[in-house]
């Protein structure tokens, strides 16, 4: 892996938000948990988070692409026929609304800033418009690139992502070499990151479980470890001994 990376080598970091910059598996597993709890299902936060991981990779890979919103709606349809509970309306449309409630991780306003200072900031990420313009809103920040999963039609992995981005920030007079992707989920960024010749840095937050296992993850190479995003800057300053992983 790449040691002592250091920002000065990147005009732009492209971020995954959802694991990455906002804190979603606790309030997946609180809404799944309750859900469950209501229906005498003994079954524990883990089991239902992954449930809702295979679920919502299968439903990402169906083209025409569906609206993460709907991904939703699938995902608790599944989790319910795999426990035996008829879905009802109302809590499939909770879950569907979820994710303009989810909570940002403390470091993710004062590290994007500081990262903005110096760098284009893009967003890309498997969600719909309204959804990300929440949860932009809950972290306190304005992505300087935007690619989402609506926009492009398709959900990470697929390269579209990547590719929109590349294109917008060549637009703007930034090579690919000097981009660093980051993202919490092996699978959907370090693995196509890899792939398409991106510099990448995997914030594994602690505790956190989504996107790390699945096709391919086995061979994800990241050029950086870190376990937040405020180690990330430290790392990319220089001011962080534990930077290279």
């Amino acid at each position: 892996m790449m040691q002592g990376l250091n920002l000065d080598d990147f005009d732009a970091v492209t971020f995954d938000v959802y694991g990455t910059l906002i804190d979603w598996e606790p309030s997946i597993i609180a809404f799944l948990n309750a859900w469950a709890d209501r229906h005498g299902i003994a079954v524990e936060g883990h089991a239902l988070l992954m449930a809702f991981d295979r679920a919502r990779a299968a439903i990402q890979k169906e083209r025409p692409a569906h609206l993460y919103p709907d991904v939703l709606r699938r995902c608790f349809d599944q989790i319910c026929a795999e426990y035996g509970v008829e879905p009802d309306a109302q809590t499939r449309e909770a879950f569907a609304e979820s994710p303009k409630t989810w909570p940002a991780y403390q470091d993710s306003h004062e590290g994007l800033i500081a990262l903005q200072a110096r760098a284009k900031v893009g967003a890309l990420s498997n969600i719909d418009e309204a959804s990300l313009r929440a949860s932009s809103a809950k972290i306190g920040f304005t992505f300087d690139i935007v690619v989402t999963a609506e926009r492009v039609g398709a959900y990470k992995p697929d390269w579209l992502h990547f590719h929109t981005a590349i294109d917008e920030l060549a637009a703007l007079g930034i090579a690919k070499e000097r981009i660093l992707h980051v993202g919490q989920s092996l699978r959907a960024d370090v693995v196509p990151a890899n792939k398409l010749g991106l510099t990448s840095a995997w914030v594994h937050r602690p505790g956190r479980e989504l996107g790390l296992s699945g096709d391919g993850v086995e061979a994800a190479k990241p050029d950086l470890t870190v376990t937040s995003l405020a180690e990330l800057v430290a790392a990319l300053s220089g001011t962080n001994p534990r930077s290279a992983a």
